[in-house]
């Protein structure tokens, strides 16, 4: 018996295999329900505690909850064309989705979740508030000092986009793989 452990000591560890396909679509609906759920929740709370226009100290000077609707996208641009915004949203959940397929990184997941929840908190905004269907305005309350109000789905985007740059800068594709100098070889993301 010792001998046969003394072989399998001897024999060399293969690599880690990649993440399980389970594990990684778990990871990746985990991260889009926890954006959308949580920047769902605090709108509620911001629209049903507070009064548009209001701004409460958190963290003074750093942080305020100041109480905005948005018409337009970041620094309030196209604030005439909100229809073109809800239309981008829902395209970009679609191609979230047909994406979602190749997954082999665990990071990727979490960027792809993340960006897939926060596209839908802002389109839920969107779709079902005020003015209109397709042309509601966006619960912006997140105030810091010289910048734009924004809301945790911008938050939950902005961090996807910044995970996607890492990974991207680092050659690992969205299927795990790492690509070096022509070739492929399987990452440990």
């Amino acid at each position: 018996m010792t001998d046969e452990l003394a072989a399998d000591a001897a024999r060399p560890v293969p690599p880690s295999p990649r993440p399980r396909r389970a594990v990684l679509l778990s990871l990746f609906a985990g991260f889009a329900v926890f954006a959308y759920v949580l920047d769902q929740l605090t709108k509620l709370w911001v629209t049903s505690s507070m009064v548009e226009g209001e701004r409460i100290p958190v963290l003074p000077p750093v942080l305020h909850w100041y109480f905005i609707r948005n018409s337009g996208a970041a620094f309030s641009i196209g604030e005439n064309v909100t229809w073109v915004f809800s239309i981008i949203m829902a395209a970009v959940a679609i191609a979230i989705l047909l994406q979602v397929r190749k997954l082999g990184s665990i990071w990727w997941s979490l960027a792809l979740g993340l960006l897939l929840g926060g596209a839908l908190g802002n389109l839920t905004d969107r779709l079902f508030r005020e003015p209109s269907f397709g042309m509601g305005h966006v619960v912006d309350f997140i105030q810091l000092p010289n910048f734009a109000i924004f809301n945790i789905a911008d938050s939950a985007v902005v961090s996807a986009v910044a995970v996607i740059c890492i990974l991207t800068l680092r050659g690992i594709s969205i299927d795990g793989t790492r690509l070096t100098a022509g070739k492929e070889k399987s990452a440990d993301a």
